[in-house]
């Protein structure tokens, strides 16, 4: 039987916060074409604008949800590889980011050097999105193709209806649902309009009318991250048994001056403190490990959003991180991945 392992991979983060560190970071992340989907010499030019600023202003923003171990996205992503390791009986686990170390070509070739045929590919992206799941999935055949490697990867398709995970989502919100709140927020990371067009198999569906989401089915939900967000808020709802009203859903993370899906985030912060929600709930479930768009962006500044508009609490659910729900749905999902005899 073919040698197996076992590949987990996260997005990736700065080695440091260093604003050194967080420009070449900021630049391999933006140069991806799958990021940001301008002609090559368009992205350069923007992309250098844009790094012009932003390390330092993100530099600082690291800096303020560091941990000693380091990033927490990599900590927490290493202890997720950790725990799944006691549970996936196949072969090696291993960990690798998008961007910055380990890097997945590094990973690859170590696991080729140790005699790996097999490799499932886990993208830890619950929904799909090309500037996600198709880059992650992108480089690793690149890196296979580049180097002649004979290893054979079967990827762990987006999970973003799968029981397993939805009922793990549930659990480890439990404990914060059951100490009371007025309005539960699903903050989703958002995308360019644009992005979402574009995988639109059929052309002609995506954002075409406000329930396309609602309709979304077969091939045009298989590519779709807002529906598939939608569906993950739905079911979620069920699992945790939220009672319709109050909770919702929002878009985080807007870049550039692009139409990006909405609702908003920050405007939902708005809209639910003036609704006179006092003590709101956020979680991003587009997330497995916390990181700084949780962390930062919606512990740090969403929280001082919120109660400048008028709400008193905002309290962030931890992401799914080494929960023991997520090791046992990760492990069981991984598990089901078909490997090529």
């Amino acid at each position: 039987m073919a040698k197996q392992a076992l590949l987990l991979v996260n997005l990736g983060s700065p080695a440091s916060t260093q604003v050194a560190d967080v420009r070449r970071y900021l630049n391999q992340f933006l140069m991806d074409p799958n990021v940001i989907d301008l002609p090559w010499p368009l992205r350069r030019l923007l992309v250098s604008l844009i790094l012009a600023r932003r390390p330092a202003q993100s530099a600082h923003a690291y800096s303020s949800i560091w941990w000693p171990e380091g990033s927490p996205l990599v900590v927490l992503s290493q202890r997720l590889k950790e725990a799944v390791e006691q549970s996936w009986q196949c072969g090696v686990v291993d960990l690798a980011m998008r961007y910055g170390e380990p890097s997945i070509e590094r990973v690859l070739l170590r696991l080729a050097g140790q005699g790996v045929e097999d490799v499932v590919f886990a993208p830890l992206y619950p929904q799909f999105a090309q500037s996600t799941t198709t880059t992650a999935v992108e480089e690793a055949r690149r890196v296979v193709r580049r180097h002649g490697l004979t290893l054979r990867l079967q990827v762990l398709p987006p999970f973003y209806d799968e029981p397993l995970y939805l009922q793990a989502l549930a659990d480890s919100a439990r404990p914060y649902l059951e100490q009371g709140y007025d309005h539960l927020l699903l903050s989703f990371h958002g995308l360019p309009e644009r992005h979402i067009e574009r995988s639109d198999p059929s052309g002609k569906h995506c954002l075409k009318n406000p329930d396309c989401c609602q309709r979304a089915c077969g091939e045009v939900l298989a590519s779709c991250y807002r529906a598939q967000c939608m569906r993950t808020a739905e079911g979620l709802a069920r699992a945790a048994g939220l009672e319709a009203g109050r909770w919702s859903v929002g878009f985080q993370s807007r870049l550039g001056r692009a139409k990006w899906i909405e609702p908003y985030t920050e405007s939902r912060l708005d809209e639910l403190a003036a609704a006179g929600v006092e003590k709101l709930l956020v979680m991003c479930p587009a997330f497995v490990a916390d990181c700084i768009e949780t962390l930062e962006e919606i512990g740090d500044r969403g929280r001082e959003r919120f109660l400048a508009a008028g709400g008193k609490e905002l309290v962030l659910v931890p992401c799914l991180n080494d929960h023991p729900a997520w090791v046992r749905a990760l492990t069981e999902l991984v598990s089901r991945v078909p490997r090529e005899s």
